[in-house]
């Protein structure tokens, strides 16, 4: 790891102010996506703007049939909140599912949302759930904004502050996950809104995707059921070694047949 300063402020436009300020800055929530790749040299920063501790960025709450989740509230926060656990279960429960304690305790649905890892579990919650990411300047809707393998819309000085999630009828996630680190080798979230269904695979490719065919499939019968002749094809799936396109393809059909069974 190089050496790089470190700036810690207190406010949102502290934070930018600073960034603007510094060549070679990065911001950084939890640093459990940017401190990894700082180690790897993968990320060679010549300062760090932090966001911990803003008070902006924290607080969950539920607004007009949304629920409301400030960026800087952590994993574990998400995860045991009660104000999340009965609005939309699923995504506490996905939020549980992320890690291990040491991460899910520094790690912020902010900080995961920007990294935009192709594996990571929020991904697929924000784009079934029809969620919108606020930032300090603009609103972007899920779906523009995770643009392929850690590509987002985001300037360079632009802060997520929370992200909205509509609440659904019902909703469900079910991840089949790396034994080690816990990122989805496939993960799928599925929410129902009366007839209304969206279906997003997270982990199988290079980045969150819809899965029409299911989502075809479970409006006219939303029940595991539905499920047994449709599938997605392997074709654009990532293979590695950890599993083939083809094994990544049956996975979201296992998964996604779960995540409904996981519905409430």
């Amino acid at each position: 790891m190089e050496d790089f300063a470190f700036h810690r402020p207190g406010s949102v436009a502290e934070a930018q102010e600073t960034l603007r300020g510094t060549e070679d800055s990065k911001l950084m929530a939890g640093g459990q996506s940017l401190i990894p790749l700082m180690k790897l040299d993968m990320a060679a920063p010549g300062a760090v703007v932090s966001l911990t501790g803003i008070d902006e960025l924290r607080g969950i709450e539920q607004q007009d049939g949304s629920l409301v989740i400030g960026a800087g509230m952590t994993h574990s926060e998400v995860a045991e909140s009660d104000d999340v656990r009965n609005a939309i279960s699923a995504l506490a429960g996905l939020a549980g599912s992320i890690g291990d304690p040491q991460v899910r305790n520094r790690g912020t649905l902010g900080g995961s949302v920007a990294h935009a890892d192709p594996a990571a579990d929020y991904p697929a919650a924000l784009v079934a759930l029809g969620a919108t990411v606020i930032t300090d300047r603009r609103e972007i809707a899920a779906e523009d904004f995770f643009q392929g393998m850690f590509e987002t819309p985001l300037e360079t000085d632009e802060v997520i502050t929370s992200v909205r999630f509509p609440v659904p009828d019902s909703a469900g996630y079910s991840k089949f996950p790396n034994p080690a680190s816990k990122y989805a080798i496939a993960g799928v979230m599925v929410a129902r809104n009366g007839a209304d269904v969206k279906v997003a695979v997270t982990g199988a490719g290079t980045g969150v995707f819809r899965a029409t065919a299911f989502e075809e499939a479970l409006a006219g019968d939303f029940s595991a059921g539905a499920l047994d002749g449709a599938s997605v094809s392997a074709d654009g799936l990532v293979s590695d070694t950890d599993a083939s396109a083809e094994y990544r393809a049956h996975l979201v059909g296992v998964m996604a047949r779960r995540a409904v069974e996981a519905c409430g």
